[in-house]
């Protein structure tokens, strides 16, 4: 049995990618398209294998946990880069490169005749290495640099095509709300790193108690609690939820491979991973978990209820992508880190699928993202066809697909917290089943099914950031299936997403795969164990679920977008008549965006604007700069006029010196004598 890991199959599974986008980015012109996107290719390869021998090795017990690089010591403060390398980040590790090599491949379809061809596949190399970079790390000053590095890449991806005002305002966008929840995650850090004197996880998670046993000064606060609900906030902004989620459906500007990308393996989660990889530190705090928990259960619902609304295909995706990783954080606030991650890991096959299956109806539609123009199109496109009803199935929890294994865990998890937030987060994650099921399948049935409307197309199709490439030589409005390059990814991603779930379940959720990464006190928060308890292996799982409510809400929900989109399409338009004011603000997204617009931007602004014109141009030009000048200018007349150039009143002036001199020297002999 193995005992440790290679330290250089370590490097070279994030710095493959690095190599791959550092050619492709400065090399770009003269390799060309074809170089570009071979290196970059093989780069991930080569990530991929070493992670899948680095799993394996995991699987067979071997561990790793050293420092690779020391960079600085302040004080006893060490800064270092290091890798930790268990089971969580072993999964991480495969399903990242794993992902993001299915992206690659896709991406030379997609991308195809793009002048920023070999630029896309240098960022999202880029992306690779900083992802893994976060995963790997065994020490937060580490975690810090993964984190805002994709974070900064993300930026670049989504204004890939910065000609375009819409993507310009969605990367900043982005990349400032990013900067909000930041702010909360490096106070969670400086606190741990203030009151520990350590970056280190695990010297971090063995003082955990001693931080549990102090006070926030100046409030009854636990130190600890402050940490974590700053650490969360952290995790908010990065895995998009409320109310730090305005950015995510923005993000659709960026090309569709990005989109993939990033709500699938890689940004949105580096979120979920990190609680999870806190675990010691947020099972010390009810109060955090509880945080944790509503704010999971209010993203899951009410995100879940915009993408009903939505006719962008890939925003219909994105949507679901926030309502997921709410059930994602709805599993970590009920102490059930390993189903969460699990739900990360079914839910990067089946939602990368689902966003390369949407890009792969815009090829066919020639860059018509609107559903309402579509339908029809299983027959000229079988293979996006099937491989997207596989992901549709997976993401509404259909019994036996991998995203039933996660999501059904989800709920019974919920059901089973004993925290204050718990009746509300089981009606969220229960609810949520039925609206996801009818949001995906009123997208799946009036894309591929229906009458066919692209040939008259009843809504003019909206200018997107995806057309500002070339249509790949197609002008005949008929659909048209995409290339291999394109669906070989979408079938390679559809096996994992049908069946990984039925063989992992077990291990990850009940075996002791997360013995040593995740960190779970059972007597104060038992949902891990009561899920145990009534586990009977994947099979009878799968059949139980028949005869659950999640079931039969699902099933719902696909016969009602069935019967509203294919039967009577006369029903959708009569309910919008009739809950006019509803949908009014769930057209405007619960007028989030309206309140940072006019609310906190203009606020923020109007602060800007006043300490320039109070605090820069009144106090400091004003006053200890001009100010400052002006009184010397004021002196130096004054003393001016003392210089008149006469020796007889410079005399003068001497002998009146030297005489009120003496006076003050000798006065005090006078005053004796006097006396």
């Amino acid at each position: 049995m193995a005992s440790t890991i290679s330290q250089g199959l370590l490097l070279t599974i994030p710095l493959a990618p690095l190599a791959g986008s550092l050619i492709a980015g400065l090399a770009g012109k003269r390799i060309g398209t074809r170089g570009a996107h071979t290196v970059t290719i093989l780069g991930v390869l080569i990530a991929f294998v070493c992670s899948w021998l680095v799993l394996q090795d995991v699987l067979a017990g071997a561990r790793y946990n050293a420092t690779i690089y020391q960079w600085a010591v302040v004080d006893k403060l060490v800064m270092e880069i290091g890798f930790l390398v268990d089971g969580l980040t072993a999964m991480m590790m495969v399903v990242v490169t794993f992902v993001s090599l299915m992206v690659h491949i896709y991406t030379i379809g997609y991308m195809e005749g793009d002048p920023g061809y070999q630029r896309f596949f240098s960022y999202i190399s880029l992306f690779t290495f900083s992802m893994l970079m976060l995963v790997m790390s065994n020490n937060f000053l580490q975690l810090f640099f993964g984190w805002e590095a994709v974070g900064l890449v993300s930026y670049l991806l989504i204004g890939f095509w910065y000609t375009r005002p819409t993507a310009i305002f969605a990367n900043m966008k982005a990349f400032i709300v990013n900067r909000v929840g930041d702010f909360g995650f490096i106070l969670g850090i400086g606190l741990i790193a203030a009151y520990t004197g350590t970056l280190n996880y695990g010297e971090a998670f063995a003082k955990a108690p001693e931080l549990a046993q102090l006070a926030f000064p100046g409030s009854d606060w636990q130190l600890i609690t402050v940490a974590c609900i700053g650490l969360f906030v952290g995790a908010m902004g990065k895995s998009a939820q409320v109310p730090l989620h305005v950015w995510l459906p923005d993000s659709m500007e960026g090309p569709t491979p990005i989109s993939a990308l990033i709500h699938a393996a890689t940004m949105v989660t580096a979120g979920i991973f990190m609680v999870a990889r806190m675990s010691p530190l947020f099972e010390l705090s009810d109060t955090a978990l509880n945080l944790v928990l509503v704010i999971g259960s209010i993203t899951a619902l009410f995100m879940g209820f915009l993408g009903v609304i939505q006719n962008d295909i890939k925003r219909v995706v994105a949507y679901s992508t926030l309502s997921q990783l709410g059930y994602m954080t709805v599993a970590l606030g009920a102490s059930a880190y390993s189903v969460a991650v699990f739900h990360l890991m079914t839910h990067a096959f089946f939602k990368a699928l689902l966003f390369l299956g949407a890009g792969s109806v815009i090829i066919g539609m020639h860059h018509d993202q609107d559903i309402r123009n579509m339908g029809g199109l299983w027959k000229y496109m079988r293979i996006t066809w099937i491989t997207s009803l596989v992901g549709s199935l997976a993401l509404i929890g259909t019994p036996f697909f991998a995203g039933f294994y996660s999501k059904d865990s989800i709920i019974e998890a919920v059901g089973a917290s004993h925290l204050p937030g718990t009746g509300f987060a089981v009606f969220a994650v229960t609810a949520s089943v039925f609206v996801t099921a009818f949001y995906s399948f009123r997208m799946f049935f009036l894309v591929f099914h229906g009458e066919e409307r692209f040939h008259h197309k009843p809504f003019p199709p909206e200018a997107h950031g995806d057309e500002a490439h070339d249509d790949h030589g197609h002008h005949d409005a008929t659909p048209h299936e995409s290339p291999w390059v394109v669906t070989l990814p979408l079938v390679l991603l559809a096996i994992p997403s049908a069946v990984i779930g039925y063989f992992t379940v077990g291990p990850m959720l009940f075996g002791d795969y997360f013995k040593d990464s995740i960190f779970v006190n059972e007597t104060l928060h038992p949902a891990m164990k009561e899920l145990t308890e009534s586990y009977h292996g994947p099979t009878a799982m799968a059949l139980h679920a028949f005869t659950s409510l999640p079931f039969w809400l699902a099933l719902a929900g696909v016969a009602c977008a069935w019967w509203f989109y294919l039967v009577q399409p006369a029903i959708p338009a009569a309910l919008a008549r009739t809950f006019k004011p509803l949908l009014t603000i769930l057209e405007n997204k619960y007028y989030f965006d309206w309140f940072n617009e006019n609310v906190i931007a203009a606020g923020a602004r109007a602060l800007g604007t006043g300490l320039w014109r109070g605090g820069d141009g009144a106090l400091i030009d004003g006053v200890a700069i001009d100010g400052s000048a002006r009184l010397v200018g004021r002196i130096a007349g004054v003393v001016r006029r003392l210089q008149t150039g006469h020796l007889y009143q410079y005399a003068l002036v001497m002998m009146l010196g030297i005489f009120g001199l003496l006076t003050w020297q000798l006065w005090p002999y006078f005053s004796t004598a006097l006396r």
